[in-house]
C-alpha cells in the first residue's frame, strides 16, 4: 500500500485518492492570481499542525514576511510553528542565487529530513541559477531544461512531497522551462475563468503517479479559512 501525504485542503485529497504518494514531486501551475501561493502555504500549514510534519517553504519571488501576512488572512499563525521547528520559511533574492544554491537546497532538505517542501517558484530558480551542467554559460533554452532535470531529479531522492510553483501565461503551457511537466510525478493546474457560476478559479489535477486521480475540473473558493475544492454538482 501505497503511504500517502494528506494535503488537509478541503475538498482536493479525494481527487487523488486521500492524497499525494509519498516522496512525489508535482508541479502546481497556474496564471497570477489562481491561488497557487495559499495551496503551497496550506499544504505546508496542515502538515505542521495536523500531522506534526516538518515542511520548508523556499522562495524567489515573495519575502517571508508577505508569506506569513498572507497566511494570517486564513488564520494560520505560522510564526508558531516557525518557533516549534515545523515551519520553514527561507527567502533567497534571485541576486543572491549562485552556481552552488540548487545543491545547497538539496543538502537541506536532506540534511533537514524535511516531509514538506515548497519551492516557489521553479523557474526563478532555473532562470537565475548559472549554468553548471556543461560548458554553456550564458541562460539558454537547453541549458535551463538540463538545470530543472537535474535538480528535481536531485530531490526525487529526498523522500520529501515537494511542490514546485510554476508561473505560467494564459493558454495551455504548463512551465516556462518545458521539462518539469514532464519529469514531475504530479501536474496540478489552477485556472482563473468564468465557469458561468459563483465561482472564478478551477483546479485540474492533470496527472498523478502511483494513485489515481479525478479528471475533472473543479471549482475553487478561496474562503476565509483557505481554499475550497468543489464538486462539479
Amino acid at each position: 500500500m501505497i503511504e500517502k501525504t494528506v494535503s488537509g485542503i478541503e475538498g482536493f485529497d479525494k481527487l487523488i485518492e486521500g492524497g499525494f504518494p509519498k516522496g512525489c514531486n508535482v508541479l502546481l501551475c497556474g496564471t497570477p492570481g489562481t491561488g497557487k501561493t495559499i495551496f503551497a502555504l496550506e499544504f505546508l500549514y496542515h502538515g505542521a499542525v495536523r500531522f506534526s510534519e516538518k515542511g520548508l517553504y523556499i522562495s524567489f519571488e515573495e519575502n517571508a514576511q508577505n508569506l506569513r501576512k498572507q497566511a494570517k488572512q486564513f488564520g494560520w499563525g505560522l510564526e508558531e510553528w516557525e518557533k516549534k521547528g515545523k515551519i520553514t520559511l527561507l527567502e533567497i533574492p534571485p541576486k543572491n542565487i549562485v552556481e552552488t544554491t540548487a545543491k545547497e537546497i538539496v543538502d537541506k532538505v536532506r540534511k533537514g529530513k524535511y516531509d514538506r517542501l515548497v519551492i516557489d517558484s521553479l523557474s526563478a530558480l532555473a532562470i537565475n541559477t548559472p549554468n553548471t551542467f556543461g560548458s554553456v554559460t550564458d541562460i539558454t533554452d537547453i541549458s535551463i531544461k538540463r538545470f530543472v532535470y537535474h535538480f528535481i531529479n536531485e530531490l526525487q531522492g529526498a523522500d520529501t512531497t515537494a511542490l514546485f510553483v510554476s508561473q505560467t501565461s494564459a493558454g495551455e503551457k504548463l512551465s516556462h522551462d518545458g521539462v518539469s511537466e514532464f519529469i514531475c510525478d504530479g501536474i496540478i493546474h489552477l485556472r482563473f475563468e468564468t465557469l458561468g457560476g459563483q465561482f472564478s478559479r478551477s483546479l485540474l489535477v492533470r496527472k498523478m503517479r502511483k494513485t489515481k486521480n479525478d479528471e475533472d475540473i473543479h471549482p475553487v473558493e478561496i474562503s476565509d479559512k483557505g481554499m475550497v475544492v468543489h464538486d462539479l454538482r
